[in-house]
């Protein structure tokens, strides 16, 4: 394993930058740099196209990472500004792998991560001229049944959530609110083509693919009660077969408290974005405007179902044994639900709801199934006067958990905000923490989490204790063999997923045979069927969408 990690991709000429320096691998003696060969304390960038010596620095001192199972030391070269490409090395520990500095360093990660949601599209085809070897016939178009009834209704579009081809209305909410925030923040950026079939339409091809999966949500809402469906999978995964070869009945499950709260919130978010564009874009969004008026009126459908039932939280039918996405605490599905449409309609009914819960009990983060951070972020967004109590307390709470991820990135050596918590899918949670430090750092005006911000995208680009890029398609190492049915049929990782990353339970067969024992921050494997560390979501892309966004807008 390398011994020097860097950002494998690259950096822009003014962003922060750091290289960690594995000193002693102090879980495996074979991989150990051995100490008595007096580890210097002196590094050097060297332009590899003139192999000259840049720049010239000392590392950190040695800092012990239980979680990593390694001793390291870090070295800043920041100051390295000019256009080019390089290695960073120590005569002790070898060279990095190569990376470049550049303007545009970016761009072209931040396309291929966006076009992966028009590359998991369900119930079209997929023509070769956009989607290359992962074109694909129609599929999934046959109408589900609803679970224990002989009902049948139309539930065709959405993404594919994963690597298998369910869909699933709590991870599609998530994701969307992190694309239409890429949008609203940085519209610049994300006006950009991405190379899909509505491209040149008028309107920017990342709304187009976020009414992709709107439009399907819609179709999750009961007609007759307002709630929403959980979710619409086969009773079993497939084979790693293409998504027209999957032609089990589809059975749409049960409606759930999680599901309605977070159609709620993402349909509420998509009134504002959407009824705004005429605006802007003028007649080529005449459409868009009376989308946006049918997204409110199913979120007053939702609510009013929600002030009359409580459908608890979900659990999978006996016989179904496709992801769950359960969720036995909703009370953040719903602060968030009723946040966003406090700052959308302004209504004080909304505030009197979130005044009566209990901060205590509604847990932060941007996950899909905690998400009380999102409804934090709204509430103190929200362009009205609000009850200065409940604003004190929802903004001490969204920069207190900021400050505990700034605290982690300060003491690990890999500058990820981990540090010694690692779980399935945790690349998403090092996405999510550099997301909400520059939401806090837009509300408060300030810039003191931009180097975190940063420093997370490194770290899934390269920087981190398994030496990989783990998005795929870029840098020196990324994965080969994603947990992603499409990927394993045409023998070919479709690029720009990030993948999960490390998970110390060892949920899978192949974690279990070939990771135990390793420290948590390296149970990461790259193969097929280690489905807890190598599979893609999309809700793992959207947040790497918004970083990426952050890092390609000027500043």
């Amino acid at each position: 394993m390398m011994n020097v990690q860097v950002n494998q991709v690259g950096y822009r000429p003014n962003d922060f930058k750091t290289a960690t320096f594995r000193i002693e691998d102090t879980n495996s003696v074979s991989d150990s740099v051995n100490l008595e060969k007096n580890i210097d304390a002196d590094f050097r960038v060297i332009d590899v196209i003139n192999n000259e010596v840049v720049y010239e620095g000392k590392m950190t001192k040695e800092v012990k990472s239980e979680s990593c199972g390694e001793i390291n030391k870090v070295a800043d070269f920041t100051r390295v500004k000019k256009p080019g490409k390089y290695v960073v090395e120590s005569n002790s520990c070898g060279r990095s792998y190569e990376f470049e500095i550049r303007e545009d360093i970016y761009n072209d990660i931040l396309k291929s991560s966006m076009k992966m949601f028009y590359l998991q599209r369900c119930g079209c085809s997929l023509k070769e001229q956009y989607a290359g070897k992962y074109a694909h016939k129609t599929c999934h178009n046959t109408k589900a049944r609803i679970y224990g009834t002989d009902e049948f209704i139309d539930v065709s579009g959405a993404w594919h959530d994963a690597g298998d081809y369910g869909r699933y209305v709590v991870a599609a909410a998530k994701s969307v609110v992190d694309l239409m925030m890429a949008y609203e923040m940085y519209p610049q950026v994300m006006e950009a083509s991405f190379d899909i079939e509505e491209s040149g339409n008028g309107i920017p091809d990342i709304l187009d693919e976020v009414k992709y999966e709107l439009d399907w949500m819609l179709k999750m809402q009961d007609k007759k009660t307002g709630g929403v469906y959980h979710k619409v999978t086969c009773k079993s995964f497939p084979g790693f077969v293409m998504p027209e070869f999957e032609t089990e009945e589809l059975i749409v499950c049960p409606i759930s408290d999680a599901a309605t709260c977070d159609f709620i919130a993402a349909m509420a978010y998509a009134y504002r974005v959407y009824s705004s564009l005429s605006e802007k874009y003028g007649n080529k969004a005449m459409e868009y405007g009376e989308a946006a008026n049918m997204y409110m009126e199913a979120a007053n459908r939702a609510v009013a179902y929600l002030e009359k039932i409580s459908a608890g939280p979900f659990t999978n039918p006996k016989d179904i044994v496709t992801g769950e996405y359960g969720d036995e605490r909703t009370i953040d599905e719903y602060f968030w639900a009723y946040a966003e449409m406090y700052k959308t309609t302004g209504d004080k009914k909304y505030e009197e709801k979130l005044k009566s819960m209990n901060l205590d009990d509604v847990p932060g983060e941007l996950g899909w199934k905690e998400v009380g951070d999102y409804g934090f972020y709204a509430y103190i967004t929200a362009p009205y006067t609000k009850d200065e109590e409940l604003y004190g307390k929802v903004f001490k709470r969204f920069e207190n958990e900021t400050e505990e991820k700034l605290e982690k990135y300060m003491k690990d050596p890999y500058r990820g905000t981990l540090y010694d918590y690692y779980y399935w899918g945790c690349n998403m949670e090092i996405a999510n923490n550099a997301m909400r430090g520059i939401l806090l750092d837009k509300i408060k005006g300030t810039s003191r989490y931009e180097s975190m911000a940063q420093a997370q995208l490194h770290y899934l680009l390269g920087n981190n204790p398994n030496a990989k890029c783990f998005v795929t398609g870029f840098g020196k190492d990324s994965p080969k063999n994603p947990h992603h049915r499409p990927s394993a049929a045409v023998k070919s990782a479709m690029p720009g997923m990030l993948v999960g990353g490390p998970e110390p339970l060892l949920l899978d067969d192949v974690a279990k045979a070939k990771l135990s024992g390793k420290p948590a921050a390296k149970c990461y494997i790259d193969e097929l069927d280690s489905y807890s560390t190598n599979e893609i979501t999309i809700y793992w892309n959207s947040p790497l969408v918004f970083l990426l966004a952050h890092m390609n807008a000027e500043r």
